[in-house]
């Protein structure tokens, strides 16, 4: 299973745990199985059947260019990444 970091900003969806261990081969697989587990998960994250344009996603230190499409291994460790406005 991979490790998911969930931002702080969701935490209130997995009652407040920070990583959570999800199933999946493929970004989509891991959101959804992440939805399945805690209702909601998908509408923070996607758009219809894309990634929000303000969320980045990490597989280990390297950013994800295949959104939905790109593979998982069974040991990596995902970041779903809200951009942050301010100035």
């Amino acid at each position: 299973m991979a490790l998911v970091s969930v931002p702080s900003l969701m935490q209130d969806l997995t009652a407040g745990q920070d990583q959570v261990n999800i199933e999946g081969e493929t970004i989509r697989e891991i959101i959804l199985n992440f939805d399945k587990v805690f209702p909601g998960v998908k509408d923070r994250l996607c758009d219809g059947d894309r990634i929000k344009p303000f969320i980045a996603v990490y597989i280990g230190s390297e950013l994800s260019q295949a959104g939905m499409r790109e593979l998982v291994s069974p040991d990596s460790e995902i970041h779903f990444v809200p951009a942050i406005s301010g100035g």
